[in-house]
């Protein structure tokens, strides 16, 4: 039990002188000690073997013992002393304590003595300053008051928590009192300076009246308001006789002397009274800011009674002039007194934002500059609107106008064009965009621009109308009015077509003119269309935030985009149409009866001589449009591949001989098609993937039919399985057509059909276990099976 008991003890002891790094540190700093007893880390074995490094040591044991003993000694007679020496702490801080009393006594005592001082100082100023602003007021000394009287306010301000007194009080009525007689005695000393008009004027500016406004500054701010107010007033009461409503200088025609007139009145202020009023007050931009409201106000109740007098011409021209001088405030004045606020330094106008040209001014530069980087906008004028905002109501006189305007221009453009016809082939005028197109954008610039400095509101809204309005018929009227008609529409059957295919005849093809006007005409609506959606983003960037969601001319962009869809629609058409003939010929000829392999038949030598003819001239037009000269070889390749396996169908019989003559044939006609876009090109370019991937799909499927076609149908079985593996078509007709071309009975095809709809894979389950049914669209083949029952029928009613 005693050995539990002694662990536990010196378990205990470990715990309390267990010392954190920080504390150890600061003991070692106080205390520097080389004892190894004083060592955080002191280990007891390693200090005895210190002690007796051998056996022979072991004989000093004793005195070792002892040495350590009277250590310990020393140690407790130290520890008792400080013990010892605690004792009398708590009397020696009391009587400190009592010491820190009584000096915060005497320094309470100092404050209070120095606040009463400083009080006792400040009354002796309050009352002498309070009787010297009486007596200088009588004497309307007011450059003296006006130091005075703002230092008796600051003064009076440290007695407010002393009001309760009543000395104070007196003193603090008799300052609001002088206040009063003082803003009293000012605005009857400007009075009398600046009478009403038509009274005699007897006095003017004077340095009683600049003092008495610095004294304004110190008063009630309504005495400064009324000082400003009744010396605006005088100074504008000439200009409300002289531009009276029944004045003939009233009206917009003379607007100019109105503006004249406020400018000779500014520099005779600047002369007279620009040292009377303080600086900060900015009078002369007071003045300015008046003169524009009532010239609002007068030019808008005028022009109300004599609405149906206003021109555009007259508008434009007061719009113009009032945004002139609008300008010309915002660069003489920083806009501060128009909310009472404080003013802004003026910043040097950066350059104005254009919404398509870099100068306003110049629009008749050319449309390049719409890609050129934005700029950034210049500074509001905080003027802008102060006087022209009257003319926004009657700017409905100026849409009208531009749409008579836009009317007579688009009228202009047929004109031309019926005049100067299409555009030459062979010419650099050939496939450009026509000259109406940058003149129809440069006169919808100049108008936006216009618009914009007269009103950001609903006009632009109305102008954004009128512009929709004339970008659907410039696209109805001189784009899609202009393309060449044919005898077909958009691919479909007509009575003219049927007979022509009847009669053997070629299809009409466009002419050279003709292929450069369409590439003329799709180049145009290119640039239509992305000219279209700079306008809306510029439009947007000028009309009022609150109404941006309502510019919208995607409309338009559609109508553009139509134009090209149809204009490439017209080229495919047209090449197709060519090609029409020499495919005929290829299902009419004897291909049962050919011998011999020999060169490409005369049907691919028609095609190509179409191909080598249409699409260089269609390239050359296109060069500044290249994706759409690869729409229209994308397009033309979907249109005549389908139509060539058509063809292909018709052939029948065919011999081994004659279906390797036409395996050569769609060789070549493959190969042409491949080198489609850069044909009869002195550059070669590769073709973009997406267009070769179609061509090879397509041909590739013609070359794997009449590779069918050549293999032996015996044994049954192993034709029907390299049917299903080269073409992957579970369709029957496709197979019965196969069957056809071979020239296989009736009998046979039966028996070979009922082979193929057993061979043909299983088709995959549905998620329930079930068979799954799946309808896909009708084949190529299929729908020029419909298409041939249809000829068929129409035939038959027309004989």
């Amino acid at each position: 039990m005693m050995e539990d008991e002694e662990l536990e003890f010196v378990e205990d002891l470990e715990a309390i002188l267990h010392l954190t790094p920080e504390v150890q540190l600061a003991i070692e700093q106080v205390f520097p000690s080389q004892d190894p007893l004083d060592r955080a880390d002191f280990n007891a074995v390693e200090y005895i073997n210190t002690l007796f490094p051998t056996e022979q040591s072991l004989a000093n044991i004793d005195e070792v013992v002892n040495n350590i003993r009277l250590k310990i000694r020393r140690l407790d007679d130290n520890i008792r002393t400080v013990v010892r020496g605690q004792t009398n702490v708590g009397q020696d801080g009391r009587q400190v304590k009592e010491i820190t009393r009584d000096i915060k006594q005497l320094d309470h005592a100092k404050r209070h003595l120095t606040t009463s001082i400083t009080t006792l100082n400040h009354l002796h100023m309050l009352a002498g300053g309070v009787d010297s602003l009486e007596a200088m007021t009588r004497k309307r000394q007011y450059g003296e008051v006006a130091n005075l009287l703002q230092g008796v306010v600051n003064v009076l301000e440290h007695f407010q928590k002393y009001m309760g007194i009543p000395q104070i009080r007196q003193l603090s009525e008799r300052v609001k009192a002088a206040q009063s007689e003082l803003g009293t005695q000012i605005l009857a000393d400007f009075e009398e300076a600046f009478p009403a008009q038509g009274s005699k004027k007897s006095g003017g500016p004077s340095i009683v009246l600049r003092d008495a406004c610095l004294v304004a500054n110190v008063l009630d701010p309504r005495i400064k308001q009324e000082i400003i107010k009744k010396f605006i007033r005088q100074h504008l009461s000439e200009y409300l006789v002289l531009f009276q409503e029944n004045q003939d200088v009233a009206w917009l025609d003379k607007i100019d002397r109105r503006y004249a007139w406020i400018k000779r009145q500014l520099v005779d202020y600047e002369e007279k009274y620009g040292r009377m009023f303080p600086e900060e007050w900015c009078m002369t931009e007071r003045i300015s800011v008046e003169f524009c409201h009532i010239t609002r106000t007068e030019l808008a109740k005028l022009m109300r009674t004599r609405a149906r007098e206003i021109e555009v011409k007259l508008l434009l021209f007061a719009i113009q002039r009032t945004t002139n001088f609008e300008g010309l405030l915002a660069k003489r004045f920083s806009g501060c007194t128009l909310n009472d606020g404080p003013g802004k330094k003026p910043e040097t106008p950066l350059e104005p934002t254009n919404p398509f040209l870099e100068d306003e001014d110049n629009v008749s530069e050319k449309d390049e500059d719409l890609d050129r980087p934005k700029k950034p906008k210049a500074p509001d004028n905080p003027f802008h609107g102060i006087v022209s905002k009257c003319f926004e109501p009657h700017l409905y006189v100026y849409i009208e106008s531009q749409d008579k305007n836009l009317g007579e221009l688009i009228d202009r453009f047929v004109a031309d064009f019926r005049a100067q016809g299409p555009p030459k082939s062979g010419t650099d005028e050939g496939g450009a965009v026509l000259p109406s197109c940058a003149d129809l954008f440069v006169y919808y610039k100049k108008c936006m621009v216009q618009c914009s400095q007269l009103s950001t509101g609903e006009p632009m809204i109305a102008l954004t109308t009128i512009f929709q309005k004339y970008l659907r018929e410039y696209a109805w009227k001189i784009l899609s009015g202009n393309l060449p008609k044919t005898s077909t529409n958009s691919g479909g059957l007509t009575i003219s077509s049927l007979l022509k295919e009847k009669e053997g005849s070629e299809v009409a093809k466009f002419t050279m003119e003709e292929l450069c006007l369409i590439c003329s005409i799709l180049s145009t609506a290119e640039y239509c269309l992305a000219t279209t959606q700079q306008l809306e983003e510029k439009l947007k960037d000028k009309v009022d935030k609150t109404l941006m969601e309502r510019i919208n001319l995607t409309g338009e962009m559609d109508t553009f985009s139509t134009v090209i869809s149809n204009s490439i629609q017209l080229l495919v058409q047209d090449l197709d149409a060519a090609c029409d003939p020499a495919l005929t010929a290829m299902s009419k000829m004897p291909w049962q009866s050919v011998e011999h392999v020999g060169d490409q038949s005369p049907y691919v030598t028609s095609v190509i001589m179409h191909i080598k003819q249409n699409v260089p001239i269609i390239r050359d037009n296109l060069a500044s449009t290249r994706k759409y000269f690869t729409q229209f070889c994308i397009k033309f390749t979907n249109s005549f591949i389908p139509k060539f396996i058509n063809h292909l169908f018709r052939c029948k019989p065919i011999s081994m001989v004659g279906a390797e003559q036409l395996l050569l044939d769609t060789h070549s006609l493959k190969t042409v098609l491949l080198d489609l876009p850069s044909i009869g090109s002195q550059v070669v370019r590769k073709a973009p993937a997406s267009y070769t991937k179609i061509v090879v799909k397509g041909m590739t499927r013609a070359e794997m039919i009449l590779k069918v076609v050549m293999a032996p149908h015996e044994p049954s079985v192993v034709f029907v399985d390299n049917y299903i593996k080269l073409l992957a078509d579970s369709n029957p007709e496709t197979f019965q057509k196969i069957l056809d071309m071979k020239g296989l009975k009736r009998s046979e095809q039966g028996t070979m059909l009922e082979l193929f709809r057993q061979r043909l894979p299983n088709p995959p389950s549905g998620p329930d276990g079930g068979p799954s049914l799946s309808f896909s669209a009708p084949t190529p083949e299929q729908e020029s099976s419909r298409i041939r029952k249809l000829e068929k029928l129409i035939k038959k009613r027309i004989q």
